[in-house]
């Protein structure tokens, strides 16, 4: 296993974050593996990150499966400050998987994305319903 530090914020009922958690996992990794619909979020950590993705907080936004358009969400004028303490109240609101290295921060959509923050990348990785992905 290799010392590179890497964070994944994980929903392990999530395909797209279990092939990310495998990819890492692959490339020899020892990642720290946050189960965040159990832990939670803080607005401090939320806004953090997503300063680190430099996108705004709508980018990270999960629609689908959540609360998000009964809690009014969906319209744009919602200022990012209302949407990080949405997300504290409901961290089913946060997209993931999100993965954070001393190379940066990533909302591991498509899985492949992952690979934007490791030291290292395979020619390809295989997801778990078979698909090939070649980097």
């Amino acid at each position: 296993m290799t010392d590179f530090p890497v964070t994944i914020f994980h929903n392990p009922d999530c395909g797209t974050s279990r092939n990310v958690l495998r990819a890492i996992l692959d490339q020899g990794y020892a990642p720290k593996v946050l189960l965040y619909l159990e832990s939670g979020w803080t607005a401090s950590q939320l806004t953090d990150l997503i300063a680190r993705m430099g996108v705004p907080a709508r980018a990270v936004l999960r629609e689908k499966g959540t609360p998000a358009e009964t809690l009014g969400l969906l319209d744009p004028a919602v200022s990012d400050e209302t949407l990080i303490s949405a997300m504290v109240e409901h961290p089913i609101l946060v997209n993931r998987p999100i993965v954070e290295t001393p190379l940066g921060v990533v909302i591991g959509r498509p899985s492949e994305r992952v690979f934007e923050v490791l030291d290292r990348r395979p020619d390809r990785f295989v997801k778990e319903d078979g698909e090939v992905v070649v980097l």
